[in-house]
């Protein structure tokens, strides 16, 4: 499947573009989960909304929000939480799912947020039935499960990988093994042959 990806902020988003997200994330989050909730909040104001396209209609979406406005710390046992990126509302139309379209937005939400917010830690409210999923994509469960609007979530954190150093051939470390490896060679050749004798 070939798509493509836009990110714009509240106020670039035209009226089309918002009446197609609200419509995604009410078909998804409220008529297919059956869960009658207040999906327009506050925070659209201030995310970037991540849209997936195929032929210019939406078939994806999911909103990055920045560190000042995630307000995911009432759930977590992770204290600074709320001083990290979060992303959220991630929903992939039926007709489209199966192919990894969840995975590439995912994908393309964290490299944004890794560029954008200094590699900070990111964090996700996730519904439980899809800790697997997110786990796949590296991030590991903090707290407690907990409703909200009545479907059992966690608190995922997707933390910075540290750079493990790795010695280079030719540093000293790996000169002095190889020395060291050759001495002992040949002195186990030289063994061989006073035996032989």
């Amino acid at each position: 499947m070939t798509y493509e990806f836009s990110i714009k902020t509240f106020d670039e988003l035209t009226s089309v573009d918002l009446y197609h997200i609200l419509k995604s994330r009410s078909q998804v989050f409220v008529v297919e989960q059956n869960c009658a909730y207040q999906d327009i909040d506050n925070l659209d104001l201030d995310c970037l909304h991540f849209i997936a396209h195929k032929d210019e209609a939406l078939i994806g979406y999911c909103r990055i929000i920045a560190p000042e406005f995630n307000t995911m710390v009432a759930h977590s046992s992770v204290s600074a939480l709320g001083s990290m990126s979060a992303i959220g509302r991630v929903l992939v139309l039926p007709e489209y799912r199966g192919d990894g379209l969840a995975r590439a937005i995912m994908i393309h939400a964290i490299k944004y947020c890794r560029k954008k917010y200094a590699k900070k830690p990111i964090a996700i409210s996730a519904q439980t039935y899809l800790i697997n999923f997110y786990e796949s994509l590296g991030f590991v469960p903090n707290g407690e499960f907990y409703l909200e609007d009545g479907l059992e979530h966690v608190n995922m954190t997707l933390h910075l990988l540290k750079k493990v150093k790795v010695e280079k051939p030719g540093s000293p470390v790996t000169s002095i093994l190889t020395f060291l490896l050759l001495v002992l060679a040949l002195s186990f050749i030289a063994g061989l042959v006073y035996l032989m004798l």
